[in-house]
C-alpha cells in the first residue's frame, strides 16, 4: 500500500504543470523591512499576485496623500509569472503615487523576496525586500 502511494503522489507530481510546482515557494504572507505593511501571496489567474492584508496608519496616509484611498485591499503585485531566468515578472503598483510599473520579484530564499519596478527601461529602479511572516 505504501509503495502504492508513492507512485500516486509521483505521478499527481507529474502532472502537475511546472508553473504550479514553482509557484508555491513565496505564497503565503509577506511584511517590508519597517513591517509597515503586510501583503498576502496567492494564485490569481494564471499567475500570483500579493494583496495588503495590513498596514500602519502611516503606510495608510502615504497611500491616501499618493490617490490610493483604501490601502488595505490593494493588489501591489499583480499576474506575476516566472520566466526560464528564475525571475517572476508582472506589474507592480506604488499606492504612494498611484502609479504601476513593470517589475520583477526574485525569491533570494525561502523567507526573502526582493521586488524591484523601474520607471522604464531600467532607468529609475527602485527595489524592495519583503520577508515571509513566520508564527
Amino acid at each position: 500500500m505504501r509503495s502504492k502511494l508513492a507512485v500516486l503522489t509521483l505521478l499527481l507530481l507529474l502532472a502537475t504543470p511546472a508553473t504550479a510546482q514553482r509557484a508555491g515557494g513565496w505564497e503565503g504572507i509577506w511584511h517590508n523591512a519597517a513591517d509597515s505593511v503586510r501583503i498576502k501571496v496567492a494564485r490569481c489567474g494564471p499567475g500570483l499576485c500579493g494583496t495588503v492584508v495590513q498596514a500602519s496608519a502611516k503606510a495608510r496616509a502615504d497611500a491616501a496623500r499618493g490617490g490610493t484611498d483604501r490601502l488595505v485591499g490593494t493588489q501591489l503585485f499583480h499576474d506575476f509569472r516566472r520566466e526560464d531566468d528564475g525571475l517572476w515578472y508582472g506589474q507592480v503598483y506604488v499606492p504612494d503615487i498611484d502609479q504601476t510599473f513593470d517589475g520583477t520579484i526574485e525569491q533570494v530564499d525561502r523567507n526573502t523576496i526582493i521586488g524591484t519596478g523601474c520607471l522604464f527601461a531600467n532607468f529609475g529602479c527602485k527595489s524592495q525586500t519583503w520577508k515571509r511572516v513566520t508564527k
